[in-house]
């Protein structure tokens, strides 16, 4: 018999996404969190949630210029809501 050939996952490259100055404006964030510093933007209210905090560091880096991946639309945050409904589907059958 002849061998098969699997596929492959595909490769993912070895750069790194976010800049670690992006990291860092991340960690002031959380720290300023934790601290019962960091408020909301429109509304001032004190931020409790993590990702939240993670949130706004990472829209000031993204304002500020570092390397940061661009935020998930509307169209991407639905294609993944659909390919999970997709797959739960498949898993019922």
């Amino acid at each position: 018999m002849a061998a098969t050939k699997k596929s492959t996952p595909k490769q993912k490259s070895n750069a790194k996404q976010y800049s670690s100055a992006a990291g860092k404006s991340v960690e002031r964030e959380m720290h300023a969190m934790k601290r019962g510093e960091l408020k909301s933007g429109r509304s001032g209210k004190k931020v409790t949630n993590p990702k939240q905090a993670i949130a706004i560091g990472l829209s000031e880096a993204r304002a500020a210029g570092k390397k940061v991946p661009p935020a998930p639309t509307k169209k991407t945050r639905l294609r993944k809501l659909q390919r999970a409904e997709k797959a739960k589907l498949a898993l019922l059958r």
